[in-house]
Formats: structure tokens, C-alpha cells, sequence
């Protein structure tokens, strides 16, 4: 008796079928925005990356019909469609929820607290990175860097900043958002879906109601390196010695309005915190002892 290749496990090494075309409603449609896109370029091929971004506003990510729909309409291969989509995070190669929540696991986010973050939203939703929960709302995903250093850690949600988060706030955000409470960002735009957002990056102007007037900024953290290089003066610092307050500076107050950095307020660390001071070595290498009550750097240390 002889047994076949496919009751043996053995794959002959098929083909993959061709991806399935659109429906004729969803291509015409697709077609009427593809060329709205493609008009705004000398080169078609130079409309690719919000080509993408359009399909994958139709299925929540960029599928094989997609890809195939870019590659006729820019008169490119599906091979030089694929490259591109597959090198781009942006564009999603699978099925993915309505709200993409990155938490930023870069070095000043994650030892501020990113890394804490990340580890309960995956303990909490019950999923790993790049996955997506049972009721296809949230995705997780550490990403490496949200460009908001100065207000650590970040998480973003289909990339609208939540600054200044903890595992605790970022627990009940994901929870608003899977029993669709409202959610606002720190700054920007109002939250809208994944395949919303997908829309707008393919250059599609945003008509919600107050979105295009909503902003945000960096802050002042990030903004004193752009005043220094206009040639505006850096405020002068005065560094008390520590334990020692100033005299004459009034406690500052914030207004309402005040967006403040994480970083200004004390965090308890070795270098802040006098209860925890660090351990002095002498010149050996060896741990000193710290003198009784002192919080600062010793003799030995200071040479």
C-alpha cells in the first residue's frame, strides 16, 4: 500500500493562491481616493507610503488585496509593495484592534517606569507583544522611542500621547477604552479608531468637530535646545547645595494650564532622597563608610 504526500505531511510546495480582489463598491471607492493621492505627486510611485495607509484604513491593516491594489495602481510589482510594507511598523501585517496602545520601552521611559507599564497592561489584557485583545479592541506593542522624552514614560495610544503615565493609570485607560468610555489624550487630537487614524495619515483631512484646532506641545525640556540654537538666552539656574533651600524664592505654584515634566518633580533616588544616599568607595575601590549624618558626596569622593 502506498501512502500519499499529503497523509505524509509532505508539501509539495503549492503556490500561494492570488489575493482576493475588493468588492466592486469598496475598489470604486478606493480608486476615487487612490487618485485624489496620487495627484498630489510628479512620481505615482512616490504615493506608496499613504497608498498604504489607505488600504489599511478599509481592513485595519495592510492585507495581500491591499497590497496588490497599490501594486496596479502605481504600476509597481507586488514584490516592491511588500518591501516597503513590511519594513514600515506603521503599516500592520495582521488583524489588529481599534486602539494600538505603544509603551514606550526606550531608555529614559523605561527606567522611569515604562518597562513597570508594559508588564502590567500584558499581565492585565492577558496578551503578549504585537497582540491583540479577545474582543479586538486594544493592541499592545513596546515601541522604542515616542519622541516625548521630557514627559516619561509615554504610551500612545494610535499615536496620540498619554504622558506621564504609571501602571495604574495606564490599567484604567485600556479599561475606557474596552468599555468605550471616553478617552482624552494629554495633547492633540481627540482619540478616534485605528482605521480612523489609518485615513488621516494616507493625507485625508480629519472632520471631526475641533480635532484640527486641538494641539499639543513638547515640553520645556525638549523646547530649550530650539531657544538656544535661535540665539535666545538659557534662564540662569541657581543650584542650592543640597539640604539647603533658597531664601528668597517663593514656592512655585502651577497654573492649571501648566504642563510639567515628570522630571520636575524630586524622585526618590540615591541622588535626591537623603535617606538613600549612595555608597562611597575609596580610591581602593572599596565601600566607605558614610559619616554620620551626611547626604553628601565625602572628601574623598570630591577630589
Amino acid at each position: 500500500m502506498t501512502t500519499s504526500s499529503s497523509e505524509r505531511g509532505v508539501s509539495l510546495g503549492m503556490p500561494e493562491l492570488p489575493a482576493p480582489a475588493y468588492p466592486d463598491d469598496v475598489r470604486a471607492r478606493l480608486e476615487t481616493d487612490a487618485r485624489a493621492i496620487v495627484a498630489r505627486y510628479p512620481d505615482s510611485r512616490s504615493a506608496l507610503l499613504p497608498m498604504l495607509h489607505l488600504v489599511q484604513s478599509e481592513e485595519g491593516h495592510v492585507t495581500r488585496t491591499g497590497m496588490q491594489f497599490c501594486a496596479e495602481t502605481l504600476g509597481l510589482t507586488t514584490a516592491e509593495v511588500t518591501a516597503v510594507a513590511t519594513f514600515y511598523t506603521m503599516y500592520r501585517r495582521k488583524p489588529s484592534g481599534d486602539y494600538q496602545v505603544g509603551v514606550c520601552t526606550n531608555t529614559l521611559c523605561a527606567v522611569m517606569g515604562g518597562d513597570a507599564i508594559f508588564e502590567e497592561l500584558q499581565e492585565h489584557l492577558g496578551v503578549g507583544n504585537g497582540e491583540t485583545t479577545a474582543d479586538g479592541k486594544v493592541t499592545l506593542e513596546h515601541i522604542e522611542c515616542n519622541a516625548a522624552c521630557d514627559f516619561a514614560p509615554v504610551v500612545m495610544v494610535n499615536w496620540e500621547f498619554f504622558d506621564n503615565q504609571t501602571p495604574e493609570s495606564a490599567r484604567r485607560m485600556v479599561d475606557d477604552l474596552r468599555a468605550g468610555r471616553p478617552v482624552a489624550p494629554t495633547r492633540g487630537a481627540p482619540l478616534c479608531t485605528f482605521k480612523e487614524t489609518a485615513r488621516i495619515l494616507a493625507g485625508f483631512p480629519d472632520e471631526r468637530e475641533g480635532a484640527v484646532e486641538a494641539t499639543g506641545s513638547a515640553g520645556p525640556a525638549s523646547l530649550i535646545g530650539l531657544k538656544l540654537a535661535k540665539g535666545e538666552a538659557a534662564p540662569a539656574r541657581v543650584v542650592h547645595p543640597r539640604g539647603e533651600a533658597p531664601q528668597d524664592a517663593p514656592p512655585h505654584d502651577p497654573s492649571p494650564t501648566e504642563h510639567l515634566s515628570s522630571h520636575d518633580a524630586p524622585q526618590d533616588t540615591s541622588a535626591s532622597d537623603p535617606a538613600h544616599p549612595s555608597p562611597t568607595t575609596t580610591r581602593d575601590g572599596e565601600a566607605a563608610p558614610r559619616p554620620s549624618g551626611s547626604a553628601g558626596p565625602t572628601a574623598e569622593e570630591g577630589e
